[in-house]
């Protein structure tokens, strides 16, 4: 990150309420605004999709209904 786009990043304001960023708090306002966001994190809001294309083995995935016996 350039010197230009660090001081971009520090005139945001903070990523939940767009006030000014505390120090205290970096990169939030307050510790509301921080409680808040480790609340999204740990009930799953914030989320990377995965797409699973091979098992752990390197096998692919059994489709539905697949290999089942009836």
């Amino acid at each position: 990150m350039n010197a230009m786009e660090r001081q971009k990043a520090e005139a945001a304001g903070c990523p939940i309420c767009g006030k000014p960023r505390l120090e205290a708090f970096k990169p939030f306002c307050s510790k509301r605004c921080a409680d808040i966001d480790l609340n999204r994190w740990l009930s799953g809001v914030y989320a990377v999709p995965v797409k699973e294309d091979e098992d752990e083995d390197g096998s692919h995935p059994a489709e539905p209904g697949e290999g089942e016996r009836s």
